[in-house]
Formats: structure tokens, C-alpha cells, sequence
């Protein structure tokens, strides 16, 4: 196995910056480069960041770092900082370094959260996959998925898709997931959910408004369509609430594996952006039981596995896929941008 030795905080906001200028997101790039320059204005942040305990990139220190950022200027105080997210003026040192001095506190204690995102557009790459699946056994979904944050990727069912041009979906949907495709377009197949619940040790509500804010400050502040289609998801969770339970994703898993799975019914394990989060040992443990399980899968009550998970060296994303019985060596039929916003099919 490869290791590659974790970089410093600092180090990692500033790749971070680089990456997200590269990803197409200038501004956020030089949020994160202002940041660093007046990170010293804010002790407490800059303590956090510079003696930061264990892999910042896999923390994803600088997303919280810029989350806590984005929602300051979301509630429009500091003044100048709303002002340079409205795009008033481009003083970036000078607003966002008064922001680290007045809300030094408010910053300090995002860096110190795990990150609860939940993006939406990573569910067009997941209904590809799913595709295949169906396809391959022709039954209905029943989804289980870990890490479920607030849930909205157990409403995929509900949402419209436009997947190079292979549609997907509810096309009337308030929610329309279309990713810049590339390469062939999967094969159409019905996406039909006949259930959908999951886990996650801190599940979210989409009906506290606190909550909906912070999910908001996680998305790029120059990304308006992200943004958008953020709140139409949030709403449809409102109105169709999804099925999470709090607690550990190994422990939940295994309980849900060990229910008879019914006739008729393909079951699905999904995650997207939780393996990092686990600890090695969970991690090992949600592997095992999954390939467990595909032991007993038949025809008639099959196992698909789908991730959408950055590789141990984070250089790519991959989209992931092993079905029971039949496909157990797991496939990598895409890499995708890291928020869905882009897929590069394989197939």
C-alpha cells in the first residue's frame, strides 16, 4: 500500500486554494489563499490550523475553513466580508481578515466540526450506476445507505436526470441532476425505489433552519446553480421526508444485512465521500460485510455495492460498482469530479 504522509494544515489550505481555482472556482481560491495570508488574525483558527491532529485532507479542513467563511457572508455580517461574497468590491485580505479578528470563535468552531455535506449532484453519477444494476437483474431498488447526512441522496427516486443525455427519473422534478457527461451515455433503464433509508451518527433535518444554513456554507459561494439546487433538495426532503437513523454506519449495516431480503427486489448499499470519515477498522468492517453478504445474493434477491469515494491517494474520484451474484470484482466505471459536477464515463 502506498503511504503518503499527511501534509500540514496549512499546506492543505493551500493546495486546497489551488485545487478549487483548478476545478473552476476562482473565488473560492482566493478566499482560501486570503485566509492563510490573514490567518494570524484569528488565534484561535490559526492554532487549529497550524498544529491541526491527523490528516487535514482527509478532515477536509480546508471545506470547513471556507464553510465557516461563506456563512458569515451569508448572514451578512461581518459587512465587508457580505460585501465581497456580493461581489461589491475585491478587497479579499482586508474583509476576510476582519472576519478572522471580530468571529475568531464562530470560525474556530467549524474547523472543529466534521463536515455533514450533502451534495446532490453526486446522485447523477449513483443513478448511472444504478443503471447498470437494473439492467443487469431488471428489479426494483431497495437502498441502504451509510453516511446519509440529511438525506437527500435517499430522495435520488425523486429527482429528474439527465445523464449525457440518457434520461432518468422524475422529468418534471423541482430537482434536475445534470452532469457535464462525457464519454458514451449509460444504457436508459426505469429508475424505480421501493425503499430508501440510511444512517449516519449526526443525522440532519432539512426542516431546522440552522441546519439548511450550514449545509448552504459548505457549497462554493460561485456555484449559484450547486446552490439552487441545494434548496429545491432541501425542500423536497421537507415535503418527503427521508429515513435515517442516528448511529454507527459498521453497526447499522450489519443489522440491515441480516433482514431477509424480500423476492423480487435488488438491494443497494450506497455511500458517497464516507469511507474517509470512518476509522480504518469500520472501514475494513463495511467492506467485509458487504462481500459477506454477496455470498448469499441470488438472482432473484441480488446485491449491488455503489461508491462515489476519492482513491487512498485522493489524485482521483471514483465511482465504484460490484453487484451479486455475477459482478463481485469491484469496477471503476467513472471518475467524477468531487460535488458530481462533471462525469467521465468508462461504462
Amino acid at each position: 500500500m502506498n503511504m503518503i504522509a499527511p501534509r500540514t494544515g496549512i499546506a492543505e489550505i493551500a493546495r486546497m486554494a489551488r485545487v478549487a481555482t483548478e476545478l473552476g472556482s476562482p473565488f473560492i481560491g482566493e478566499v482560501l489563499a486570503a485566509g492563510l495570508r490573514q490567518l494570524g488574525r484569528g488565534p484561535h483558527s490559526e492554532a487549529l490550523i497550524t498544529h491541526w491532529e491527523g490528516d487535514p485532507a482527509s478532515a477536509a479542513l480546508a471545506m470547513r475553513f471556507n464553510a465557516a467563511l461563506h456563512f458569515l457572508a451569508r448572514r451578512g455580517n461581518p459587512p465587508a466580508l457580505a460585501a465581497l461574497y456580493r461581489h461589491e468590491h475585491d478587497d479579499f485580505d482586508g474583509a476576510i481578515g476582519e472576519a478572522l479578528a471580530v468571529e475568531d470563535d464562530l470560525i474556530a468552531g467549524f474547523l472543529r466540526r466534521t463536515p455533514q455535506t450533502n451534495e446532490v449532484g453526486r446522485s447523477g453519477a449513483i443513478v448511472a450506476a444504478l443503471m447498470q444494476v437494473r439492467r443487469r437483474f431488471g428489479l426494483p431498488f431497495e437502498i441502504l445507505e451509510i453516511g446519509s447526512s440529511c438525506g437527500l441522496n435517499l430522495n435520488l427516486g425523486r429527482y429528474g436526470f439527465d445523464l449525457g443525455g440518457a434520461l432518468a427519473g422524475d422529468r418534471q422534478s423541482p430537482v434536475q441532476v445534470t452532469p457535464d457527461w462525457h464519454g458514451p451515455a449509460p444504457q436508459p433503464a426505469p429508475l424505480e425505489v421501493v425503499s430508501a433509508r440510511g444512517v449516519d451518527l449526526n443525522p440532519l433535518s432539512a426542516s431546522d433552519p440552522a441546519t439548511c444554513e450550514r449545509l448552504m456554507a459548505y457549497i462554493f459561494a460561485d456555484q449559484p446553480l450547486r446552490l439552487h439546487r441545494l434548496e429545491e433538495a432541501l425542500g423536497m426532503a421537507r415535503r418527503h421526508p427521508p429515513q435515517i437513523e442516528k448511529g454507527d454506519a459498521s453497526e447499522w449495516l450489519a443489522r440491515q444485512l441480516a433482514v431477509p431480503q424480500e423476492a423480487g427486489v435488488c438491494r443497494v448499499v450506497m455511500h458517497s465521500m464516507v469511507l474517509q470519515y470512518l476509522p480504518p477498522r469500520d472501514r475494513a468492517a463495511v467492506v467485509a460485510m458487504i462481500q459477506d453478504a454477496g455470498q448469499y445474493a441470488t438472482p432473484e434477491r441480488p446485491l449491488a455495492w455503489v461508491g462515489f469515494e476519492w482513491t487512498e491517494t485522493r489524485s482521483e474520484v471514483r465511482l465504484s460498482l460490484s453487484w451479486f451474484p455475477g459482478g463481485e470484482e469491484r469496477r471503476v466505471l467513472a471518475t467524477c469530479h468531487p460535488y458530481g459536477n462533471s462525469v467521465d464515463w468508462r461504462g
